[in-house]
């Protein structure tokens, strides 16, 4: 309600729709909270069917190695070593690509020192989810993204406090990916001379303060709840927030892995991992490792995991079912589930469908070509670590991304693919 743009929803007491300021929309509203009830069966066009494709997708889960291992036993957490290991961790605003005190902010680390259980989504048979003792206090999780984004990316080290951060904007109802990201766009700031503050990188002094005058718009807080784009703009260093349209970029350089980096630049909502999942194939190699340095067929590759992505968030599935399912093992669900005949290719369809919707929204509300990219950071070499003197090669990708969405030069559909997809125009 106090209209920040970090808002977000919290489900579940631990679980967070949290990108992109969607609290914010629900506050606007006075709205405090959706809550159901059911009481009836829910009905399915082919039950047998349907029992067939969960038993052949439970199985497919547990012959994964991430999906019953990594992510059962150490949850998103296992995350912070692997991708540091890649020299693609940001650390200090995204300024080196490496966090020498990884090991004690790991996945490792938290099932050694601070986790009590894990927990599992409704009838999830993953069950990544962590609870966790810090200072003596029960909190849920952390999980990578704010291990990441209050930890390495702030300088930060010591993996209780994390915990109590996360524990913190948790309660409050703000994103802790945009929260710890801005606050360390605010120490390169300090760290640069653009602003007068005591804040520094490794220094966990008075941010938990600030986290609640940014969910109560106090003092700097209310400038900092607007996002690293308009704060970093407002002290005259754009180039410091590692935002794309607005949004605060996630836990992987994407100097480091060049198809990620791409689906960075042309998701429809900004900095966000989820729309284009490629740590998948090109960190985690699941389901098959590619090379994460180079761009062939990574357009192609972006195009895909977008188009899925969009249709199972329809679906309201879980990301990393993905690991171990196909296009087919969703669509089987999707027909059983209907009694609509949907492959494979009709249902990427509809996530193209869905994507090009989302296109055409960004459009109307002005966004352009220019969007579609990276703050210039990442078109200077990491300094060091596994992913030394590599960059971002969007400009590389993104003309053959736009020819093979049926886009024109500028990124704008065209009206064969509007009319292919049944999208009035």
């Amino acid at each position: 309600e106090n209209m920040i743009n970090l808002a977000a929803i919290m489900t579940d007491k631990h679980r967070a729709a949290g990108r992109g300021g969607v609290g914010a929309v629900m506050g606007s509203k006075k709205l405090k909270a959706l809550v159901a009830r059911g009481t009836k069966k829910i009905g399915v066009e082919d039950p047998e069917k349907l029992s067939a494709s969960v038993k052949r997708a439970r199985l497919l889960i547990k012959k994964n190695g991430v999906t019953s291992k990594a992510l059962p036993v150490y949850g998103t957490p296992v995350l912070v070593n692997v991708v540091n290991e890649l020299g693609m961790l940001p650390t200090h605003n995204f300024q080196e690509g490496t966090f020498n005190d990884a090991d004690g902010v790991s996945g490792e680390k938290l099932l050694e020192r601070l986790s009590r259980k894990n927990y599992n989504c409704y009838g999830c048979p993953i069950g990544c989810g962590r609870m966790s003792r810090a200072r003596g206090k029960d909190v849920g999780g952390p999980e990578f993204e704010s291990i990441w984004s209050l930890g390495p990316q702030c300088g930060i080290n010591d993996l209780e406090w994390i915990a109590i951060a996360n524990d913190k904007c948790n309660l409050l109802g703000i994103d802790t990916i945009s929260v710890g990201s801005t606050i360390g766009c605010v120490m390169e700031l300090v760290q640069r001379g653009k602003l007068e503050h005591s804040l520094k990188f490794g220094d966990t002094t008075g941010i938990l303060e600030l986290i609640e005058d940014i969910a109560h718009a106090r003092g700097l807080g209310a400038e900092l709840g607007k996002g690293s784009k308009i704060f970093a703009k407002q002290y005259g260093a754009p180039e410091l927030a590692m935002q794309v349209k607005g949004l605060e970029i996630p836990a992987y350089d994407p100097r480091g892995v060049q198809g990620h980096a791409l689906g960075y630049a042309t998701s429809n909502r900004g900095g966000c991992h989820l729309r284009s999942y490629l740590i998948g194939p090109e960190v985690m190699g699941s389901p098959v490792l590619v090379d994460r340095d180079s761009t062939d067929g990574k357009a192609d590759l972006v195009i895909l995991y977008q188009n899925l992505s969009a249709a199972m968030d329809s679906m309201v599935v879980c990301r990393f079912t993905n690991f171990a399912w196909t296009v087919d093992d969703y669509a089987d669900m999707v027909a059983a589930c209907t009694g609509l005949s949907i492959d494979g290719k009709e249902l990427l369809k509809i996530g193209s469908r869905i994507w090009n919707l989302e296109k055409l929204f960004n459009m109307r509300e002005g966004f352009t070509k220019s969007d579609d990219a990276l703050p210039p950071r990442f078109s200077t070499p990491l300094p060091e670590g596994a992913s030394r003197n590599r960059v971002a090669q969007i400009d590389v990708m993104l003309p053959e991304y736009y020819s093979l969405r049926g886009w024109d030069k500028e990124g704008i559909p065209s009206s064969k693919l509007l009319k292919e997809l049944n999208i009035p125009q």
